[in-house]
C-alpha cells in the first residue's frame, strides 16, 4: 500500500478513520446487505436514542424513531405505509442524497453510497443554518421527486421509477456481469374482485398485496406497479433457483392472505412470469420475455409461476 501522509499500513488507516468517525458531529452509519446497522457513530446514536452496538434493521430503527419520538421526524398516521414508500426509493441506486428533519429541530443533508455487494454508507450533515426560504424550495423539489418515484395508491415504485431501476440493472449486467432476475406479477381475476366487492375493496387488495410483497424483499430488490394489477420485481445478484424460491414464497403468502378484514373468507391469488435479464436484449425485450411467461402461467390455470 502506498504511503499516505506518513501512514504506512491499512491497520493504521483504519484506526484513524474509526477515531474520526467516533468524534465527528456527522451522522455516520454503515448498513450490511441485509440493511442491518453494523456501525453507528455516537452523534447518530445520540440523536436516534440508540445504545452503542445496537443491532437492528433500518426499518426497526425507523420504528424506534417513530414510537419514541426521536431521530427522524416521521409525519404519518400509518408508519407501515410510510416504510413501504421509503423502501421504494432506498438502496435502488449506487448513490443518492436527500434532506430530512430530526425530532430535535435539526435539518440534515443525507448521502447514501452503496458498493457492488450491497453495503451502504450513510453520512448526515447538519444544514440547519441554511436559510429557511431556500430549505422550503428544496423540500418542494424533494417532494416532487418522491411523487414521481412512488405509486400513489400502493406506495411502491412508480412505473417510471422501476423501469429506471431495470435500465440500471441492465447496465450493470453489461458492464460488470452482475446478474439480475425480472418477474412480472399479476393478480388473478382482479376485475372480478372489483365487480363483486367494489373498487374501494380492489384498492385495498392492491395495497395489502404490495405491503405483503415488500415484506419479503431485500433493500436492493426492486418492486413497482407498472399498471392496474400488474407489478414488476427485480432481483439483483440472484441465481434462477434462488429467484424461483423467492417467487414461490410470495405466491404462497398471497394465497394464504386475507386482505379484506371485513371479509375474512375472501382470498385471492397471483401469477408470475420469470426471466433472467439478457444483456443482448433491450429493457422492452426483456419485459416481453417475462410477459410471455406470465401469459403462459395464466393459461396454465393461474396461481403459479412460469419461466420464459
Amino acid at each position: 500500500m502506498a504511503h499516505i501522509s506518513g501512514i504506512a499500513d491499512s491497520a493504521e488507516l483504519t484506526k484513524h478513520f474509526a477515531s474520526l468517525y467516533e468524534h465527528s458531529p456527522l451522522h455516520v452509519v454503515l448498513y450490511d446487505p441485509q440493511d442491518m446497522v453494523r456501525y453507528a457513530n455516537p452523534a447518530h446514536c445520540t440523536d436516534f436514542g440508540m445504545a452503542r452496538d445496537t443491532v437492528m434493521s433500518w426499518s426497526d430503527m425507523m420504528r424506534h424513531s417513530y414510537h419514541n419520538k426521536v431521530g427522524v421526524a416521521i409525519n404519518t398516521d400509518d408508519l407501515e405505509a410510510w416504510l413501504v414508500s421509503a423502501k421504494a426509493r432506498r438502496g435502488k441506486l449506487p448513490f443518492r442524497a436527500f434532506e430530512t428533519d430530526l425530532r430535535n429541530g435539526r435539518w440534515m443533508y443525507i448521502t447514501e453510497t452503496m458498493d457492488d455487494q450491497g453495503w451502504m454508507l450513510s453520512v448526515g450533515f447538519d444544514i440547519t443554518a441554511l436559510r429557511a426560504n431556500d430549505r422550503s424550495l428544496r423540500q418542494a423539489r424533494d417532494g416532487a421527486l418522491r411523487a414521481a418515484q412512488v405509486d400513489t395508491l400502493t406506495g411502491v415504485s412508480s412505473r417510471a421509477h422501476v423501469l429506471e431501476q431495470l435500465d440500471l440493472r441492465l447496465n450493470q449486467l453489461r458492464s460488470t456481469q452482475q446478474p439480475c432476475g425480472l418477474v412480472l406479477l399479476d393478480l388473478d381475476y382482479f376485475k372480478k374482485i372489483n365487480d363483486t366487492y367494489g373498487h374501494t375493496a380492489g384498492d385495498e387488495v392492491l395495497q395489502r398485496f404490495s405491503r405483503l410483497v415488500v415484506g419479503t424483499l431485500g433493500r436492493n430488490d426492486g418492486f413497482g406497479r407498472i399498471g392496474g394489477e400488474e407489478f414488476m420485481l427485480l432481483f439483483p445478484m440472484v441465481t434462477p433457483p434462488e429467484m424461483e424460491a423467492k417467487v414461490q414464497g410470495i405466491l404462497e403468502l398471497v394465497r394464504e392472505s386475507s386482505p379484506l378484514p371485513e371479509l375474512p373468507r375472501f382470498h385471492h391469488t397471483c401469477s408470475a412470469g420469470l426471466t433472467m435479464l439478457d444483456r443482448a436484449l433491450s429493457a422492452v425485450e426483456n419485459i416481453r420475455n417475462a410477459d410471455r411467461a406470465l401469459y403462459a402461467a395464466k393459461g396454465a390455470g393461474r396461481d403459479r409461476l412460469m419461466w420464459a
